[in-house]
């Protein structure tokens, strides 16, 4: 019969939450067999006990035990830390050196944060777990090792597979026994007893009298959603024991202690990215090149209704309100459809009617030469200005455009560039 009073007190748990208790005995059940094992909870609610509690009452417990964090390993050196080096595979290394799995031979291994191991050493993991071998980086000799290995995360792990950073046949092995333990918003109750049992030690290592909560605090204490956990509330608790002069805590002074939690998790607004937006330089200017185009058609509208229907037609104001209103904003001029510049025809000689402007939009005029839109003759013009700029020399008008040497000298070609 498992006494889970005596697991609790031997391995420092505080609670009875019954998921909890359920997590403990599972944890028990299964510490006998060789199945590996994959603790799931959220950040901060005391996963590292379990593996301890697995190791301890396994046929193991006089073995090794190596907890290894593997989110605090770089990428580039994870595989040595895990399966170990042969003399001159890596850049620093000296001698052969020994992994963690080789160390760990005939013991327990404690694999935290294990969804952030890259997909590289998911697939040596695997191997591991599959046929106990494994291979030192940059040697080519089969080592066998004889572990146990559990396994820790706080991702969601099956929308990690969905989104291809985690492969789903090592979930499938990792988990064979899945232990979850509860988040702390879960353990009402557990709250205030882990409370009273962190101003104890606190007490004991400041050398300080405990401090006390009056019955508004501990309400805001067991109904705060505590995102963090357990580690949150041993945190918040050592804050207050250290800072407040005050034995018996308010509320009010609670408050001050506890983040505005509520105003984060109000729900947001979800924007769709939107179709605009560009991967590179070239599609920004392909998109300007565009919208000059669509700016002069219509114009050319506009003024084709101006000589057809004259300066009263209000079909002509109304249809090019919008045209009229983005052609003088830019010089913050508020203009509406009832303060359209009113436009004057005169008769003259000539069969085409010519435009009479008022005063202050009259501007000397050059004669206008229409240039082509075409989105490859301004392409050879960009090109043929970045290699008059850099003297000819491909390699910095290229970089200049934003492509590579090769697109530019196919380019070139293409163009009849000299």
């Amino acid at each position: 019969m498992i006494d889970i009073q005596d697991i609790k007190q031997r391995f420092g748990i505080i609670g009875n939450a019954p998921a909890l208790n359920r997590a403990i005995e599972v944890a028990v059940q299964v510490a006998p067999t060789d199945l590996s094992v994959l603790i799931t909870g959220e950040s901060g609610v005391g996963k590292e006990s379990f593996p301890q509690i697995i190791h301890q009452f396994s046929s193991r417990k006089h073995g090794r035990y190596i907890a290894v964090n593997c989110g605090a390993i770089p990428e580039g050196t994870i595989d040595s830390e895990l399966f170990g080096h042969v003399k001159g595979s890596l850049t620093g290394a000296l001698s052969d050196r020994k992994g963690y799995f080789e160390v760990a031979d005939g013991g327990t291994i404690f694999l935290d944060e294990v969804g952030e191991l890259p997909l590289s050493t998911q697939v040596r993991l695997l191997r591991v777990l599959e046929a106990g071998e494994y291979i030192r980086v940059g040697s080519s000799d089969v080592l066998k090792t004889n572990v146990r290995v559990v396994a820790a995360t706080n991702l969601d792990i099956p929308k990690a597979i969905n989104n291809g950073k985690f492969r789903e046949d090592l979930y499938y092995r990792l988990n064979t026994v899945p232990v979850q333990v509860p988040p702390l918003r879960e353990r009402r109750d557990d709250i205030y007893l882990l409370f009273r049992k962190f101003t104890t030690d606190f007490a004991t290592k400041y050398r300080m009298p405990p401090i006390k909560l009056d019955e508004e605090a501990k309400h805001i204490l067991t109904s705060f959603p505590w995102p963090g956990n357990v580690r949150q509330l041993k945190n918040i608790t050592e804050q207050i024991s250290i800072i407040e002069k005050e034995r018996e805590i308010s509320g009010i002074t609670l408050r001050g202690y506890l983040p505005h939690f509520h105003e984060h998790q109000l729900p947001a607004i979800y924007q769709k990215e939107s179709e605009n937006t560009f991967s590179n330089e070239r599609e920004i200017l392909y998109k300007v090149l565009f919208d000059m185009k669509k700016d002069m058609t219509d114009l050319k509208k506009l003024v084709l209704d101006l000589m057809q229907h004259g300066e009263d037609s209000p079909k002509v104001k109304s249809e090019n309100a919008r045209i009229i209103t983005k052609l003088y904003q830019e010089d913050e001029l508020d203009i509406n459809v009832e303060q359209i510049p009113e436009v004057k025809l005169q008769k003259v000689s000539q069969p085409t009617p010519v435009i009479a402007k008022p005063e202050h939009l009259i501007q000397d005029t050059e004669e206008y030469i229409e240039e082509t839109l075409s989105l490859e003759e301004k392409e050879k013009e960009l090109i043929q200005k970045a290699l008059s700029k850099y003297s000819g020399k491909r390699k910095y008008a290229a970089q200049e455009l934003g492509i590579s040497e090769r697109t530019l000298y196919r380019k070139i070609k293409e163009y009849n560039i000299n």
